[in-house]
């Protein structure tokens, strides 16, 4: 059986340290999901219709890779796509323990699902994307943090 998996996020903006995840990723799975969902907790600052197209054009020549956009539960998507891995990127400590809840909410809606937690890299656990959103509205370079040039954002 494929061994797919979802990767779940806004990526709002998808940083280097996204990026490091996806890659090792790969080397765990037979496919992965890029899958952008809506938190409703979040007010996006980079437009998703800005977004996708960056993101395919990033992993175009990696066909293992897609790039999908959902709404609803992680878990109804997972179901729906045939995937039995969510990737997560860890950080810090802080970030476990989010995660590690999300994880066991996660189970018990869908107890066929795996989470897989992979450390983020050293040279990119320090940043996170909030921290590259507030460098990028106040017109700060952000080059060293995503793959791509983020837009200029209005006003």
């Amino acid at each position: 059986m494929k061994r797919i998996a979802l990767f779940p996020g806004s990526f709002d903006p998808f940083t280097n340290g996204h990026l490091d995840v996806v890659r090792r990723g790969l080397g765990l799975f037979d496919e992965l999901i890029i899958a952008i969902g809506t938190n409703s907790s979040k007010q996006r600052q980079l437009p998703l219709d800005w977004l996708l197209p960056q993101l395919e054009t990033l992993f175009q020549d990696e066909p293992r890779v897609s790039v999908r956009r959902y709404q609803g539960l992680t878990t109804d998507f997972a179901r729906e796509t045939g995937a039995r891995y969510l990737l997560r990127g860890l950080r810090n400590t802080l970030d476990f323990e989010y995660e590690s809840a999300i994880a066991q909410a996660n189970r018990q809606l869908s107890p066929g699902l795996e989470t897989v937690f992979l450390v983020t890299s050293p040279t990119l656990g320090a940043v996170s994307s909030t921290i590259i959103r507030e460098i990028h509205r106040f017109g700060g370079d952000v080059s060293a943090f995503v793959p791509f040039a983020l837009p200029a954002l209005a006003g």
